[in-house]
Formats: C-alpha cells, structure tokens, sequence
C-alpha cells in the first residue's frame, strides 16, 4: 500500500500525543493524596521514576527501535503505556502506592521512552525536504499531551472516580498509539516526495547533504555529538527548572497573584507546544546551528535581565521565550543530529542523546531548590543559569563553525570530483 507522509506525520502525533499525556499527572496529585491518604511525596516519586526512565530508556532501546522498525516498536510502547496508565487505576483500588510507582511509574516510563523515539526517525526520512518541520509535529504533539489530558482527566475523576479515569485513558491512549502504530512505516531507501524530485531534477533545488553516514558507535566518538548533548543538557535544565518553579517564583519576585499565576502556567504550556513546531519550522529555513546559537543567545541575556525585572507583563514573557527555547530544542534535537550523523542510525543516536531529557528532569529542580533553600531567593538561580547558558552559547557557536568547516570540505570535494570527471572524460 502506497503511504502518503502527511498520514504517517499524523500517526506519528497520535503516539506523541498519547505519551505527552503523563505530562497531566499534577491533577492527580490532589485528588489522590485526599482521596487515598498518600503523601504527596510517594504521588510525586511515581512521576519522578516516570521521567527519570523515560530518557534513559530511549538510549536502551534504541537499537532495539531500529532492529524492529517503528510498528513494532510503538506497538510495544502502546502495550507498555497502556498498561502503565490503565495498572495506574488498579494500584488506586488495591490502595498499593508501590503498585503505582510499578505501573505508573515504571512500566509508563518504559513506553514513552520507546514511544518518543520510535516515529521520530522515520518521519525525518520521508521529509528531508522539511525535517525541521517533521519532527516539530510529531513534538508538538508530545507537548500538548497534557494541555488535552489534564482537563479531560479532572472532568472524569469528577464524574466516575480517580481508577476509573485511570481505565478510561489507559485503554484510550492504547487504541490512539496502536493506531499510529498501524500505518506508520519507513519510506524506500532514497526517497523524496515528488515535488523536491522534480525540483532537484529540473537544478532549482540542491539537495542537503548529510555531513556523514554514522552509526552510533561512531557518532558517540566524535566532539559533535558531546558538543550537542551538553547544549541540549543545559537548555533542558533550566527549561524544566523554570516549569518546575514558575509559579511561586513569579508570586515572589513579582507579586503575581495566585490565579495569575496559575494563567501564567497554563500559558507556558502553549509556548511550549507552539516552540516545538515553530523553531523547529524555521530551522529548515535558516538552518539548526544558527537555531541552537538563537535559543542561547536569548536565554543568557533573559536570564541576566531577569533579576532586574519588575514588571509583571516583562518577566512572563520572559519566562515564556525560555519555556518555547525549551520546547524548540526537543523538536530541532533529532533534526541536527540527522544533519550531522545521517539517518542510518538516527534511532540509536537521538535515543542516546535524550539522556540529558532524564539529566536535565533531575538537575533542574535539584539546582533551583538547592539555591532557594541556601540563599532564601530565586535570583542567584538566575545568576547561576546566565553563566551556564554562556558557556552553551560559546559550544554552539563552535559546533556552527564545525559544521560550516565540513560543508566547505564537502563542497571542495564535490567541485574536485567533478573536475577529475571532466578531464577523464576530455
């Protein structure tokens, strides 16, 4: 059956949207610790486990992933997250914290994991004319997970109790990715949809070329792939640093009100959404490294002027661009790494490189609550996230550099190739 790349892109955001779904778990929070008698600390460490697995679980199977192809794989995911969500509801009425921290926690973690990964390579290989934008979709989808689940999953603990819209979901996100699962494949060796052919063809388009063809062993042995990870690693930590404080850092420095602060949240979740398929959307126009130097150069001078800032309108926003520099660098991640390792074993590489997705989970919050608890403020937070960024700012510009040295190599050897050609056949 002939697959249209727009369809696969669309199954790829039913699997992404399904595992974003975890992302609602704070409205269980509440509802459990009232209702079951937990401390908000065991609630907190099944979602803590979540995301602590879910990177690191992306680097384990990755090779797995590209061994089975995306079917299987999201068919496992969907197995895995279905019966983590839907377990989730028999752990609340067995009243098990332990079973939840298993099914919730664990068994939730492993399928996004899996899940995150498994449509993501193949959508980059049936849009290499639009990478950027193919892997934005998918990510937006995974960051709007939650804004979908968290309302819906408040209406239903209200109507049919906590386990049973634990079932309800389980079962739903299980059907939703099973039926991603269903029609996403990957497209024939060297494929390129008809209008970039016939461009190509017809010398009003050149082709990017991928800088190598690597598999992941030999990618983890080159600077480049260090150089991305501890960028990716530092915008993930203050991104989850500044999402997991946002509230009450806003109600303190600037006096939000409590409700303007909870809008200012709901609203970080669009420009977390919106940052994925934006950023990722441009970079296919102005290139990644020039995306990763645009996300570090607006975070170190937000994060030099926030201590300064008063206004209550200004450090929102503030607080908004480091939130879609976030989202951005998730979707523009996969996309750079195909750019500079190929697609042979993309899978493999994105899945180790999203171990600073884990890191990044842990870091953030530790980093923030540390400083507070110390210097009785959040400013020295910011301090401390300026001197960081600046630092990922300088590796950024020195991948570009890098990147701009093979491009010219490249094209060097291309133009000699073509010169021998001719004399041969002169």
């Amino acid at each position: 059956m002939k697959k249209n790349r727009w369809l696969i892109a669309l199954s790829a955001i039913a699997i992404h949207l399904s595992i974003g779904g975890a992302y609602a778990y704070s409205v269980y929070k509440i509802p459990i610790t009232t209702e079951m008698g937990w401390s908000a600390t065991n609630v907190t460490v099944a979602f803590t486990i979540m995301m602590g697995l879910a990177g690191f679980a992306a680097a384990l199977f990755g090779k797995l992933v590209e061994k089975m192809g995306p079917r299987k794989s999201a068919m496992i995911a969907a197995l895995l997250f279905g019966a983590g969500q839907a377990g989730s509801g028999l752990a609340i009425e067995l009243d098990s914290v332990v079973l939840y921290w298993l099914t919730y926690g664990l068994l939730s973690g492993l399928g996004m994991g899996i899940g995150y990964i498994a449509p993501v390579s193949t959508l980059v290989k049936w849009f290499p004319d639009r990478r950027g934008l193919a892997t934005g979709m998918a990510v937006l989808g995974f960051g709007s997970g939650a804004l979908i689940t968290a309302p819906v999953a408040a209406n239903l603990m209200e109507g049919v109790g906590i386990s049973n819209t634990y079932f309800i979901l389980g079962i739903s996100y299980f059907v939703l990715m099973i039926l991603g699962a269903l029609y996403i494949a990957p497209p024939v060796k060297g494929y390129m949809p008809e209008g970039m052919k016939k461009a190509t063809e017809a010398g009003t388009k050149v082709v990017k070329q991928d800088l190598a063809q690597m598999t992941a062993k030999e990618a983890v042995k080159t600077r480049q792939f260090w150089m991305l990870w501890a960028m990716h690693l530092v915008n993930v930590t203050a991104g989850i640093m500044m999402i997991s404080v946002a509230s009450p850092m806003a109600q303190e420095i600037v006096g939000l009100s409590v409700a303007g602060a909870a809008a200012m949240v709901g609203v970080m979740g669009l420009f977390n959404g919106g940052g994925r398929l934006i950023w990722a959307a441009i970079s296919d126009y102005i290139g990644r490294p020039n995306i990763f130097v645009i996300f570090f150069t607006i975070q170190v001078i937000t994060f030099a002027v926030l201590p300064f800032t008063t206004n209550v309108l200004l450090f929102q926003a503030f607080i908004f661009l480091v939130v879609s520099c976030y989202g951005g660098g998730f979707s523009n991640l996969p996309a750079y790494a195909s750019d500079l390792f190929g697609t042979k074993q993309l899978g493999v590489i994105h899945g180790y490189l999203l171990t600073t997705w884990s890191l990044g989970g842990i870091f953030g919050p530790i980093i923030v609550n540390s400083v507070k608890s110390m210097y009785g403020s959040y400013i020295p937070v910011f301090y401390l996230f300026t001197a960081l960024i600046a630092i990922s700012l300088l590796i950024s510009l020195l991948l570009r550099a890098d990147v701009n040295k093979k491009k010219k190599l490249m094209e060097q050897k291309k133009k000699e190739t073509v010169g021998d050609l001719s004399t041969t056949t002169l």
